[in-house]
């Protein structure tokens, strides 16, 4: 997904232009601090305390220079338009937040007005023409088969979230004025790796990561991807 971000960001601006960014349901500050440390100006938006521990706590091992260029905000997606000017941000991030939003809409319209004419929103969403593909690999032939009629799934932390389906996603984006541009499958081959395995050896580790990108943008892989990395442009 980092690659595939970059790529989107190496596309549409100028090299070595500092970026204003806005990262929405931030989590514990990944992205918001591998952009910094490129030199870009971050926001994050969270509204979980823990998560904003943790990426306070991350933050302050970081460089004094890196932790000038990122703010963290207490709230949540719906509440940008209190907090900054509409065309306030470059690039937008709102990675695995949609699948906690009942009603996606008004959250993606606001999030596109804090884009500047040009800028990039970048979204990861559940993938919901995939969802029969990690109960099918696990045997689950019963949870396969209700997962085709569904739009629900349950994570790995028991929470019940929503999947999207792509062709919607691409309504929606055209009617908030921020088209899609391209789309990513992220985790075609890793899904059902479970969370915090250690590493494997670099090597191995390059030609898993060379796998899921090249997956990521080929069909038919990337329709059965797990997450969806969707990138619309603002008009």
């Amino acid at each position: 997904m980092a690659r595939q971000l970059d790529e989107q960001i190496a596309a549409r601006f100028p090299v070595g232009q500092r970026l204003r960014v806005l990262d929405v349901g931030m989590g514990q500050g990944t992205q918001a601090l591998r952009l910094a440390r490129a030199g870009h100006k971050v926001t994050g938006v969270e509204q979980d305390p823990e998560m904003i521990a943790a990426a306070r706590a991350a933050l302050a091992d970081e460089p004094e220079g890196i932790r000038g260029r990122v703010r963290i905000v207490e709230g949540d997606g719906h509440q940008t338009g209190v907090h900054f000017l509409p065309g306030s941000f470059d690039v937008v991030l709102c990675h695995g937040v949609l699948m906690y939003v009942e009603e996606p809409d008004a959250l993606l319209a606001g999030l596109a007005r804090m884009l500047a004419p040009g800028g990039l929103l970048s979204l990861v969403v559940r993938n919901a023409e995939a969802l029969a593909m990690r109960p099918g690999i696990a045997g689950d032939w019963a949870g396969a088969l209700a997962a085709f009629d569904s739009v629900t799934y349950r994570n790995r932390l028991g929470i019940e979230a929503r999947a999207d389906r792509l062709d919607a996603l691409t309504a929606t984006l055209a009617g908030i004025a921020a088209p899609l541009q391209v789309w990513y499958g992220v985790r075609v081959f890793t899904d059902t790796v479970g969370d915090d395995p250690p590493l494997p050896p670099q090597e191995e580790l390059d030609a898993l990561l060379d796998a899921e990108e090249r997956a990521g943008r080929t069909d038919p892989y990337r329709r059965v991807a797990a997450l969806l990395h969707l990138c619309g442009v603002r008009d």
